[in-house]
């Protein structure tokens, strides 16, 4: 059998097992990717050969990694994971002894955070979905993954308050929705509920549901309250199964729309969508909203990941006035 042939059927077999696992896609491709970059870089032939000196091998490459490649921590630990899950999952021989050659966790940063002018200033310059998805990392502090994933059903206009469902760490959790919003996102989805139906009258509007609920609810995948809140302008074909589906709205979208619309701006900060959830977990802390109820906001497992949005608190710099000021 040639290498690239072993190589392939054993990247079918450790996608075949993520997905039983219920492993995210993108973790999915991350760590097949990875695996396969390690192969290449061995140039191993076999099965057999991957488990020879497994941990020199993996020493090596992650060696490569931080030496040659220059890649980053967070970089480094995803590749030794999926190496890990190679070995302990897939081949069923546990690697010993390899955790001291990765390269310490990355140390927690200091996130950027807009004003509320600057936020201001951005959400004028934006429009369409962009500008809809942006409000909600806003408003509702959610991830940018989070909210191009809402389901019709997730927003609550009641008790103003969007369900983030198997969100990081595959938690749900309740958020609050600004009813200010109300009135555009349902203009909105009065147009993706015209999209839907034309779906419908070709033979198409299935929305792919996870863990096995359209085999539990039938006729779950076709219904309006299942649908995307934003869904992609074209149908695609679904990767796990092959059917013609229309996807959610892709990130890409949104990070190229806020990129624009910072640079329009004329903000010099590093902007990204998460900056927007960073400056309203920031905010919420400047208008006193206690720091447990913004890490249950969040979703964070640790009240320290929290912690971090404090520091504006201090302005300044630990709240220290510049000597330059006495002048």
């Amino acid at each position: 059998m040639s290498t690239q042939t072993s190589g392939k059927k054993l990247l079918t077999e450790m996608s075949d097992l993520m997905r039983r696992l219920h492993y995210s896609i993108h973790t999915e491709r991350a760590y097949c990717d990875w695996v396969s970059r390690f192969i290449r870089f061995h140039q191993l032939e076999s099965r057999d050969a991957l488990c020879v000196d497994a941990k020199g091998k993996v020493e090596t490459f992650l060696t490569h990694l931080a030496v040659q490649a220059n890649v980053a921590a967070s970089t480094q630990n995803q590749a030794f994971n999926a190496l890990v899950f190679l070995f302990k999952r897939v081949l069923e021989q546990p690697l010993e002894n390899v955790s001291a050659t990765r390269s310490r966790n990355k140390e927690p940063r200091i996130p950027v955070v807009l004003t509320r002018d600057e936020v201001k200033q951005v959400l004028a310059l934006l429009e369409g979905a962009s500008e809809l998805v942006v409000k909600l990392l806003y408003g509702c502090g959610l991830r940018i993954t989070e909210a191009v994933r809402l389901r019709v059903q997730d927003i609550d206009y009641g008790y103003k308050q969007v369900t983030v469902r198997n969100g990081k760490g595959n938690k749900d959790r309740v958020t609050p929705f600004p009813g200010n919003l109300e009135p555009l996102i349902k203009n909105h989805l009065e147009r993706v509920q015209l999209i839907h139906e034309q779906d419908l009258e070709k033979g198409y509007g299935a929305v792919y549901l996870p863990f096995a609920l359209a085999r539990k609810y039938p006729q779950a995948e076709t219904e309006w309250n299942w649908q995307y809140v934003f869904p992609s302008r074209q149908l695609s074909e679904d990767p796990r199964g092959g059917r013609t589906r229309r996807h959610h709205l892709d990130q890409s979208v949104v990070n190229k729309a806020i990129k624009q619309a910072v640079r329009r701006a004329g903000i010099v900060k590093k902007v990204s969508a998460h900056t927007f959830r960073h400056s309203f977990a920031t905010h919420l802390l400047q208008r006193g909203t206690d720091i447990r109820t913004i890490q249950s906001l969040l979703g964070h497992k640790d009240l320290q990941t929290t912690m971090i949005y404090t520091h504006v608190l201090k302005q300044g710099g630990e709240g220290v006035v510049s000597p330059l000021e006495d002048l």
